[in-house]
This record gives C-alpha cells, structure tokens and sequence, in this order.
C-alpha cells in the first residue's frame, strides 16, 4: 500500500545501517576508496515529518539537534533539490526532523534521511519516478544513498553506490546491541590509517561463511578496525571483553560503534550495567536487523525497544 496523503506524513524512520563486513579494496584516483561491504538496515532511526509548503521559493527545515546544517548543505535539502531538478516537479516542503540517533557515527543516519526524502517527495508527486530510478539519483549526492533503496540487505561495491539486493543472511529477529563511546575520533583518521591495514580476505568468501554459519566476529572484518584500535576513545570500549563468556556472543565495529551479538537477551540488563560502570558509553541501544516490502517505506517491529533515552540534546522537540 503506497503513502497517498498528500498533507501530511509522519513516520518512525528506522532506516539506519550497519556495517557486517567492510573491506577497502584500493583507493582511486578521484580520492575516493574502493570498498565491498555487507550492509543491513536496522530498526533505529529518526522521524521526519513533512508536508507541502504553501511557498514556492524554498523548502523549509527544522530540527531538534543544534548545529545540524538547515540549508542546501544539508542531505535532505540536497536529495528534494535533485528530486525536483530530475523529474521537473515545484513541490516545496515543510519538514521536521526529530534526532533520534547521533550524527557522525558511520550508522548512516543522514544518508537515510536523504533517501527518504526522495521517495516521500516521489510520494507527494503520484510516483512519477521508479524506485529504480530514485536509486540511480541518490548516487549522485551521497555514496551510501543508494542503498536504502534496497529491501534492506545489500552486497555493496565501488564507492558503496553499487548496491546488489540479497536475501538476509542473518535472522531479522536477532538482536543486537549498540555502544557508541566518546569522544568522536579525529576526522578522517581512519581513512588514512586503513590503508596500512587493510584485510586480504575475498568478501565472496565473507558472505558465505555468513550465510553458512551466521554472524560471527571472524567474519565481521572491518578494514577500519586498525584505525580504531589506535584511538583511545575504542580502547576504552574494549572493557566489554571482562563480560562473562555467556554474557555475548561476539563483538564488532560498524562506523565509529561497537555491535554486541548478545547470547541471551535477558543478560541485556548484566551487560549494560557492567558497560555503564567500565566505560564512558554515550548511548547504548538495543536493536533488530529489519528489511522493508516493496512500495513500503521500513517499518520498525513492535518487538524492538530503545534500552538508553539519547542524551538530552537529542529529545528537545522544536518550541
């Protein structure tokens, strides 16, 4: 069932993404690195509400997190700029979003933002453009935007804008949980250092141990891992491993956020209270891998909770 109201839409967005595997294959000649990556959608995410603007000079945002670019540099800006310059419609909007996760965190959050946008805007104008085609835009102001135009599990390649749609290889009712640690690293830090430390491990051979065997931590190769590994603010985040052995399962990095595979859910309340008291966490969140129907946008399961309220400056809601 596709979105017709054209006054208003409002919707949980839990369209973030994480990282399985990332493996930097070589850096181009543009400045931009080459990469294969298993990413899955899960269920956090923000919500933004639009509708359409009596103006017809320019599209109006608001939001609850101070510092967030509210102009042409923002990713949602951009993605309604081209939506109209691509299919020649004037539609102007109104738009609020509400913060939900932090921004920087490599979780994919203003890329999300931005697909959405596109395929709300799409909405609005009766779907004069396939989803095939929005995909095929999205490249064109932001690497990782395409992706969210898959049904949720893709197999991405080149600068993470070639996006091959497969089957979830791991249960959408596994649960995982998500520790951010401060402070953020310096920038691009990582990128540097990840090309001294790069994995020799065939992704192909990565994706078939996942879908033979699940996800583990010795598949879970993130070639920025190194780069991280020499900050202390992930140092810090390695105090997780004083964790009893059936406390979880395994541990990864996706972005700047360390994944727990816990063993028993009902061990999450052990877990965080032993990561609060060790570390520093800014955030700790459990979550589901989800996937989304086509003509639907994603749909967050009712199954799925939030274990740590964001920090105040992400629930302030716009006076």
């Amino acid at each position: 069932m596709k979105w017709i109201n054209r006054l208003l839409f409002q919707g949980s967005l839990f369209s973030h993404l994480v990282n399985v595997f990332l493996r930097i294959t070589c850096k181009r000649e543009d400045g931009y690195h080459d990469l294969t990556s298993l990413f899955h959608v899960i269920n956090l995410g923000d919500v933004i509400k639009f509708s359409l603007s009596p103006s017809k000079s320019i599209d109006r945002l608001l939001t609850n997190v101070p510092g967030v670019p509210l102009t042409e540099d923002n990713l949602i800006i951009k993605a309604l700029n081209l939506y109209r310059k691509k299919t020649g419609t004037d539609n102007l909007f109104w738009i609020h979003l509400d913060k939900k996760m932090p921004t920087g965190e490599g979780l994919g959050g203003g890329s999300s933002d931005a697909t959405t946008a596109l395929w709300v805007a799409n909405q609005f104008s009766g779907c004069p453009a396939t989803e095939k085609e929005l995909q095929e835009w999205s490249s064109e102001i932001g690497s990782n935007i395409p992706f969210f135009f898959s049904h949720g599990t893709t197999y991405c390649t080149g600068r993470g804008e070639i996006v091959q749609d497969i089957p979830s290889l791991v249960p959408l009712d596994k649960k995982i949980v998500l520790l951010k640690p401060p402070p953020p690293p310096p920038p691009n830090k990582h990128v540097q250092l990840a090309e001294k430390f790069t994995s020799q491990t065939d992704p192909l051979t990565l994706l078939e141990k996942i879908s033979r065997n699940g996800i583990f931590k010795d598949v879970c190769i993130n070639d920025l891992v190194e780069a991280h590994n020499s900050w202390d603010w992930l140092t810090r985040s390695s105090t997780i491993h004083i964790y009893d052995e059936d406390e979880y399962q395994d541990v990864f990095v996706s972005g700047k956020v360390l994944v727990v595979l816990p063993c028993r859910m009902t061990k999450l309340g052990k877990l965080i209270s032993v990561a609060i008291l060790t570390t520093q966490f800014f955030s700790i969140a459990e979550a589901n891998f989800i996937n989304r129907e086509a003509d639907h946008w994603y749909q967050h399961p009712a199954s799925s909770s939030t274990i740590c309220e964001p920090p105040p400056e992400f629930s302030r809601s716009i006076q």
